[in-house]
């Protein structure tokens, strides 16, 4: 926003310099879940010593390190690591279900095998055994030597009983590998084969590792089905990096095998796993270039990969290339390309979609009114989303408790109140309707709409009413309750509830930090001594922070060091909301003046301020949408002391002036529009409200520059 002639002569080029300009710029932080950024820091090689004038590369970095924070968090010990859910694998040696489903084809048990008749009394005596026993013993009491050895179907049948059991399974199989030579039984590539998949069904990587490498030392080939175990299995237990290892080494001429479209598949969405698009759509192409014809597994993959990150683009090659290759989508791939529509922020191609889908009489399911009810919530389509949910249950299909939640979601987003009560109502009576008992999840959808609407009461009985039935309230419900007590200025009641949670094991995160430090801006007196205390039993740096910005004594410096640990600690969703709430307590609890001028430009040097202003030829906008009241304010000052100085420069100055506060039309709203039209009205600042867009305030350069020259110093434009 400062004119280059404004700004201090920049120095000569250096390694550092060139780095940080032509390093790429920092990402907008969304209320979507961030993506991980590559590392781009320089590395450095030993070189001859410089004259002692010259400052070292490590002193030309120093400021440029003090202007970064990480990507991520700084990891915290007591942090548990998330689950990760599995992927779905499909049996190569059989063929392949018509959807993308965990089930496989129902098959037989072995023991209940006709030929299985003989070897009953051997699958009693082997059940009986412990885990850990060794079978030996027992088969060689059935299987005397040298006249009655076992065969081949035997041996099959055998390992298919075992297949549960994985140590079993290896026992009979280093049995079958002992006997003699002159028994006439040899182990086969087909036996290690079902013995690798007993090991993959019990996420046994180490073991079925070990097993493969031991059939390629012992001369047994590998065949497809092997390979295709192996990939899958690593995939199965999060091992992506040996899923590609043993593809490579498949697809290597020497393997003499050739993947198959299972394996293909199965590679496929190991890349989208890893976020190896390029590697993804390069193997897409090879494989296709081989004669595959790519099934519904593979383009629902492709769909995952490029709804997750953000690109129309790669959806529209998927619908190219079905095309092309003539497969109708099914259900899954159908639910796979309406998320990814929605990740892509696309509601009416999502809903064409679906029109399509119900046109080609392919029946929806709970997963996919999920899709869709997530997309129209987005959209502020709550009315469309309701009227799907009717017709779907004038159908009767079957809902699921992640379908009803997110349609409790969807009303907290839009404002549906009362049909989202009518909803609750209907999962406390499942006797009266089919729809699942509420969850956790589902009480944390109602005190949110009630939270929403600033009702406390209804809240926090609800609250209490799910942890008199038992469930266990979550992290997000602590928040929620919290945030709506302290927006109702029932300080001691959220901090009664805070220390309840505490000690039932409650373990705050950085949202509940967040919460908190809002709490703390809406507190006064002893309340947020209060609120202080309970913060500084899980986040002493943050409550360290807010005490140094009360005091005159602590320089700049020492303030930026302490914000940027804050932050580095924290998540990366969460770092805007800190510093907004910082801003406010600032200008709620009457700090240096300052302050909350020195925050938002420490914060807009660590790039989450980004992109609230946008210039065009006869326009300049402010966006404080994303921002608090008390943010909004500091940035809009911010902005006036900047058009003040290029005013005094002589700098040029576009046609009209537009500041975004967002409509507040929707009955949840904050009230930032008017707020910030007090703040205006207060400062006498010639803005007024835009006739044709709602939330917008507007100016003129005739009208806004006589003000500013006017103004006699920046006291003035910071005035409130």
């Amino acid at each position: 926003l400062f004119p280059l002639s404004a700004m201090a002569p920049l120095p000569a080029p250096t390694a550092a310099s060139a780095f940080l300009f032509h390093a790429p710029p920092r990402g907008h932080h969304h209320h979507h879940k961030p993506k991980p950024a590559s590392s781009s820091r320089p590395t450095t090689t030993l070189c001859s010593a410089a004259p002692s004038s010259t400052p070292s590369l490590a002193d030309q970095l120093e400021p440029l390190s003090r202007m970064l924070l990480t990507d991520k968090p700084t990891p915290a010990a007591d942090r548990a690591q998330r689950p990760t859910p599995e992927p779905t694998w499909v049996n190569p040696s059989r063929p392949r279900p018509t959807v993308l489903s965990l089930r496989r084809q129902r098959r037989r048990p072995a023991a209940n095998h006709p030929s299985s008749a003989p070897l009953q009394p051997l699958l009693r005596d082997l059940r009986a055994l412990p885990e850990d026993a060794d079978l030996a013993p027992t088969l060689h009491a059935f299987f005397p030597l040298p006249g009655s050895p076992p065969t081949s179907s035997d041996a099959l049948l055998l390992l298919n009983y075992l297949h549960p059991s994985w140590r079993k399974t290896l026992s009979l199989l280093s049995y079958l590998r002992a006997l003699p030579a002159d028994a006439g039984f040899a182990v086969d590539t087909i036996l290690f084969n079902v013995a690798l998949k007993s090991l993959r069904a019990a996420r046994r990587w180490d073991e079925a590792e070990r097993l493969a490498l031991d059939m390629l030392d012992s001369g047994v080939p590998l065949d497809n089905i092997t390979y295709s175990t192996l990939i899958t299995a690593a995939r199965r237990c999060r091992q992506f990096a040996k899923a590609v290892e043993w593809f490579e080494r498949m697809y290597s001429p020497a393997s003499g095998v050739l993947p198959d479209e299972v394996t293909y598949s199965a590679v496929l969405d190991v890349y989208a796993q890893l976020r190896m698009k390029e590697e993804v759509l390069a193997l897409f192409d090879r494989a296709r270039g081989s004669g595959w014809k790519p099934d519904h597994v593979a383009f629902a993959v492709l769909a995952k990969m490029f709804g997750e990150a953000g690109d129309y683009d790669g959806i529209q090659f998927v619908f190219k290339e079905m095309r092309e290759v003539g497969i109708k989508p099914n259900i899954f791939v159908y639910n796979a390309l309406l998320e990814a529509l929605g990740k892509t922020g696309k509601p009416g191609l999502a809903r064409n979609l679906f029109e399509e889908m119900a046109a080609e009489g392919v029946e929806p399911n709970a997963r996919t009114l999920t899709a869709v009810a997530k997309i129209y919530g987005r959209a502020r389509w709550g009315r469309d989303a309701l009227q799907l949910w009717d017709q779907m249950r004038e159908r009767k299909i079957p809902a699921d408790s992640i379908l009803c939640n997110t349609l409790l979601s969807m009303c907290a987003d839009v404002g549906l109140v009362a049909e989202a009560e009518q909803l609750f109502e209907e999962m406390k009576n499942p006797d009266l309707t089919d729809v699942p008992q509420p969850d956790k999840w589902s009480y944390t959808a109602m005190i949110n709409i009630y939270g929403s609407i600033k009702d406390a009461d209804r809240a926090l009985q609800l609250f209490v009413e799910m942890l008199q039935s038992g469930i266990e309230a979550n992290i997000m419900s602590y928040t929620i309750v919290i945030q709506c007590l302290g927006k109702a200025n029932r300080i001691r009641d959220a901090v009664e509830v805070l220390e309840a949670g505490l000690e039932r094991g409650l373990k705050p995160d950085d949202r509940l930090c967040g919460c908190l430090l809002s709490v703390v801006a809406l507190s006064t007196g002893e309340e947020t001594e209060l609120v202080l205390g309970c913060l500084e039993k899980f986040n002493g740096n943050l409550v360290k922070l807010i005490r140094m910005l009360g005091d005159n004594q602590v320089g700049t410096d020492e303030l930026k060091d302490q914000l940027k640990a804050v932050l580095n600690a924290a998540e990366t969703e969460v770092r805007r909301p800190y510093c907004n709430c910082l801003i406010d307590i600032c200008q709620n609890h009457g700090l240096p003046a300052r302050r909350p001028r020195e925050l938002f430009r420490f914060a807009q040097g660590y790039g989450l301020y980004s992109k609230l202003h946008i210039r065009k030829d006869d326009e300049w906008l402010l966006d404080l949408r994303s921002l608090s009241v008390g943010a909004a304010k500091t940035a809009f000052d911010d902005w006036m002391a900047a058009l003040s100085e290029r005013v005094t420069q002589g700098q040029p100055l576009p046609q009209s002036f537009n500041v975004f506060t967002g409509s507040s039309t929707h009955k949840f709203a904050q009230g930032l529009a008017s707020a910030f039209a007090a703040h205006l009205e207060e400062a006498a600042v010639p803005f007024r409200p835009s006739e044709s867009q709602v939330g917008s305030f507007v100016s003129s350069r005739v009208e806004l520059v006589p003000w500013l020259q006017t103004s006699s110093s920046s006291s003035r434009v910071v005035a409130g």
